[in-house]
């Protein structure tokens, strides 16, 4: 979902600990870890720890588990915080709570107000309806259908407006104005950054000796609030976790903002994972980010596809594609291209709210970019028997046939030539290979229209 945050640009850092940032002036008083001084952040290891016990007894304390299969690939051992099985299926009911839990009683007969396309939403829906609060979220006409029934069902009032969030964004912020409700952020707020950073301090609890976490970022709340938990823990004892945020490479709007130490919007913003899918950060993560965070990577489409494909196969689990960033990048290998070595990693696995029709083009995605999916198209002489030649050369090479398109009519097809598209379950990148090796053999031309 898009949630874009209208922030003017900040003035220059004294100090940062990003690597995507250039190298600025030395600030006094940070610790030997770039931590920046408590009293310099706008959100505190003690507002975290507040918002750790008014979370209790509210929010699943989520489980970690161990990943020996992504462990056994990148030499390192590997676990998943699982905020796929939260409450609402995502972290955000954390950060949404901890906000509205602060409400005073006129603020809450007032009501909240919020707009989304999917876990913001539900987030504020469980959390109005556990505190007693009247819910109103706006979400765009394209939400899936999924997301919009689940948001209902936790007792929110759901009005559709606008085509994207960013114009239900504006009509929910017109309608705070106008009746007095509270605007809920999705990530520019303190208490939302708070409410989100608890995951650090579970995660300390629950793997003390961690050294490397990984998370997506999108706007920025979650990681300024891991990053503020677990920086401030690491100072008091002693030593270095590192910190590293996931994009999207379509939707990487903080390494631009990092360069250079300012707002950056993006023009343009595409990708599957629609939960980190923000064109510009949140002012007041970014301030968090730009001193405690060690690095943001980004990963591509197709990573984010095997992503999803790995944690369904060797996980068992359902995680939307915002939430398998981190296992994308570290697939990749994001985390040792400078030479760092991961050590002990948690995965922040942040949600799991997928359609499940999206889940079939990602599914098809991810197969095909592993090699174990290939769609060929060819152009035949329309007469009997190529067919049957081109089902026992696939039959031959071990590969299994799906589906099958044939054609007699289209602007590139002759009179007297046929198109067919063949879709075939095949074994990996070589397998591939030598399929289209064995029908070139026998002087068909397929072209390659996914795998």
């Amino acid at each position: 979902m898009t949630e874009q945050a209208v922030a003017a640009p900040l003035t220059p850092a004294a100090t940062t600990t990003l690597s995507a940032t250039p190298p600025a002036a030395a600030a006094p008083a940070t610790s030997v870890l770039g931590v920046a001084p408590a009293a310099a952040l706008p959100v505190t290891l003690a507002d975290v720890e507040a918002a750790h016990r008014t979370l209790d007894g509210v929010i699943a304390r989520t489980p970690i588990e161990q990943s020996r299969a992504l462990g056994r690939l990148t030499g390192s051992t590997v676990s998943f915080k699982c905020e796929n099985l939260q409450r609402a299926g995502s972290f955000k009911v954390r950060g949404a709570y901890n906000r509205m839990a602060k409400l005073s009683e006129a603020e809450r007969a007032r009501g909240v107000v919020a707009a989304s396309a999917g876990n913001h939403a539900q987030g504020v829906a469980v959390a109005a309806a556990r505190l007693g609060i009247s819910a109103r979220i706006y979400m765009p006409l394209g939400v899936a259908l999924p997301k919009l029934a689940a948001t209902r069902g936790h007792g929110a009032e759901v009005v559709l407006h606008g085509h994207n969030v960013d114009e239900a964004l504006t009509e929910a912020k017109r309608y705070a104005d106008e009746t007095g409700a509270v605007f809920v952020h999705p990530f520019d707020n303190v208490d939302v950054v708070a409410g989100q950073g608890t995951i650090g301090l579970e995660i300390l609890e629950q793997v003390p000796d961690v050294d490397t976490i990984l998370m997506g970022v999108g706007g920025g709340g979650l990681l300024a609030g891991v990053a503020v938990a677990i920086k401030a823990k690491a100072k008091e004892l002693g030593r270095e976790i590192r910190i590293i945020g996931v994009q999207a490479e379509n939707a990487a709007a903080y390494p631009p903002s990092l360069a250079a130490d300012a707002l950056v919007p993006l023009t343009k913003v595409s990708t599957i994972a629609d939960g980190i899918a923000v064109g510009r950060p949140g002012q007041l993560p970014f301030s968090i980010i730009r001193e405690l965070v060690d690095d943001v990577v980004t990963v591509s489409e197709d990573s984010l596809a095997r992503a999803l494909i790995f944690l369904l196969e060797r996980a068992k689990m359902v995680v939307e594609p915002a939430g398998a960033v981190g296992v994308a990048a570290l697939l990749d290998g994001k985390l040792t291209e400078n030479g760092a070595t991961p050590g002990n990693t948690v995965i922040v696995l942040s949600g799991g709210n997928i359609d499940p029709m999206l889940m079939l083009k990602v599914i098809q995605r991810g197969l095909a970019a592993a090699g174990r999916y290939l769609v060929v198209r060819m152009l035949l002489d329309d007469r009997p028997g190529s067919l049957a030649t081109i089902s026992r050369i696939i039959a031959e090479s071990d590969a299994n046939v799906t589906g099958v398109d044939h054609t007699r009519v289209g602007g590139s097809i002759s009179m007297g030539d046929v198109a067919i598209t063949i879709n075939m379950e095949t074994k990996g990148d070589e397998h591939c290979e030598q399929v289209l090796s064995n029908l070139r053999a026998e002087g068909f031309q397929p072209v390659v229209i996914q795998g």
